[in-house]
């Protein structure tokens, strides 16, 4: 069928957590193929047999069709696909996992809405780095026998969608209720009371399940700025926009104890203080760490030092540095639990936490969840408040002020980026003359420390400054993520590196197009 397809199909990559695309390559035939391969390896390589497998998406236009098409690779694969709904990425993960049974979930995540994504699970935890090799192995072989099916046979059209498309079926809420049990089971009762919080609902697909959980733990809960166009938010590059809005609705509500939201896929959390400061996931997630009394924490290099300053000073909690990205985190937890840590927990900058072990806390129990969830680090941030009896602002002041920031631009080419970056942590007098040159004086920084090529580059710099740059592994971006003693300087710091026409970035990509 490949002679009769009237475009080109473009193949879906790894990134650093699922496949994502464009959701004009992203037609049926293409999520079908990745969808059979990710069966297949399951059968090769974990021992699954043809069974129950989860789906779920979010609430972009797009992931309907694209479950449809997973769907159906589900089926002729010979297993059941069992629909779950519009549920958090986590609450899918959490029910396939204490099920035992391999889940596939469409999301984009944060990303636009011209975009999406299918994230899979293998029956106890995520689809890991080494597995990835071995997924592409099988996709390959899946895509090389339906592009050998004759067109006259074939279940795809032209323009690769199916011919035939089978409704989803109605979804039980089963998998939501579970996944609200989880956390309503570790407080006491009503630990919000008298407390107001607000919940930017925007189209999160958890918008309906963060509002009821945090209602029924007592809080007065006031849903804010629903919608029903998907709205591409992320943790990870809070803009200027965003910070007005956070500010906006503090001020509009002068008692409010607290702001809260997630992203498109409820795994990444946004706090907001009662002033409308938004706290980045990496220091939220020191906090959760240290009420669940972990004995071993990952995060990844992209973390705020103030992290690492926080765990040297209290003691008692062992850490890792991973790359970006949860397969690693979920990685150097599994590690950690082999070499006996007996609560590894970690979590990313975008603040969705993870579980390695089942762990007594509060007054209950919190089972393992190895995926990134945004509802614990909300719940926790704010009822660790309320039960000091202070404002949320306190839990981040009383932590070292090291301040930070990332941002990112689009439609920088992938490969120039790879070699940039490359250029800049080689160590030799060719990345000194590089480095010196876009991040001289007259930008503010001082004379480079040391550089650290963990994931992309981190150059530290001797006034304190930190500049971490960052290529994606499936988009046109290129991210800065800064460092600093004061919010203004981190500030400046990324908007010196992703300004449009001339900032550092397009002056270095322009360097090497050249």
């Amino acid at each position: 069928m490949i002679d009769t397809l009237k475009y080109e199909p473009v193949e879906l990559r790894f990134g650093t957590s699922g496949l994502r695309g464009l959701v004009t390559d992203m037609t049926d035939l293409e999520c079908y193929i990745n969808t059979a391969g990710f069966l297949r390896f399951l059968e090769s390589e974990t021992g699954f047999s043809p069974g129950p497998v989860y789906i779920a998406g979010d609430l972009r236009q797009s992931t309907p069709r694209i479950l449809r098409a997973v769907r159906a690779a589900i089926a002729d694969q010979g297993s059941t696909p069992v629909h779950w709904g519009a549920i958090p990425t986590p609450a899918l993960a959490r029910h396939a996992f204490a099920a035992g049974v391999p889940a596939v979930m469409v999301t984009g995540s944060h990303i636009p809405a011209d975009r999406n994504g299918i994230k899979f699970y293998k029956q106890h935890d995520e689809v890991l780095k080494p597995d990835e090799r071995s997924i592409a192995e099988a996709v390959a072989a899946v895509r090389a026998a339906v592009y050998a099916t004759p067109a006259e046979t074939a279940a795809f059209d032209a323009a690769g969608m199916l011919r035939r498309e089978e409704p989803l079926p109605a979804p039980s809420d089963e998998a939501a209720r579970a996944y609200l049990e989880r956390f309503t089971s570790l407080f006491p009762a009503r630990p919000l009371a008298g407390r107001k919080v607000v919940v930017y609902q925007h189209s999160a697909v958890g918008r309906d399940m963060l509002t009821r959980l945090l209602s029924d733990l007592g809080a007065e809960v006031v849903p804010v700025g629903r919608s029903d166009v998907f709205v591409p938010i992320d943790s990870e590059n809070v803009t200027a926009k965003d910070r007005a809005y956070f500010e906006g609705l503090a001020a509009a509500h002068p008692d409010v104890f607290a702001i809260v939201s997630t992203d498109g896929d409820s795994d990444r959390p946004f706090v907001v203080d009662e002033n409308g400061v938004f706290h980045r996931g990496d220091v939220l997630g020191v906090l959760v760490a240290e009420w669940l009394a972990a004995d071993f924490t990952a995060f990844p290099v992209s973390t705020s030092d103030a992290v690492t300053m926080r765990l040297e000073e209290a003691g008692g909690i062992r850490y890792a540095q991973t790359r970006i990205g949860s397969p690693y985190v979920v990685a150097a937890m599994q590690e950690a639990a082999a070499a006996g840590a007996r609560r590894p927990v970690g979590w990313e900058v975008n603040g969705g936490f993870l579980t390695g072990a089942d762990l007594t806390a509060g007054a209950g129990t919190l089972t393992a969840l190895p995926t990134r969830d945004a509802f614990l680090p909300i719940l926790v941030s704010l009822v660790r408040a309320a039960e000091a009896g202070v404002p949320v602002s306190a839990m981040f002041q009383a932590l070292p002020q090291r301040f930070t920031q990332a941002g990112l631009i689009d439609n920088f080419p992938s490969d120039v980026g790879q070699r940039m970056i490359a250029a800049l942590a080689a160590g030799d007098d060719n990345a000194r003359v590089l480095t010196a040159r876009h991040f001289g004086a007259e930008g503010g920084f001082g004379t480079v420390k040391a550089t650290d090529d963990t994931d992309g580059v981190r150059i530290f710099f001797t006034s304190g400054d930190v500049a971490h740059i960052r290529a994606s592994n499936n988009a046109p971006q290129l991210r800065m993520y800064s460092i600093a003693d004061s919010q203004d300087r981190a500030d400046e710091i990324v908007r010196l590196a992703i300004e449009e026409p001339d900032g550092i970035f397009r002056r270095l990509e322009r360097q090497f197009t050249a």
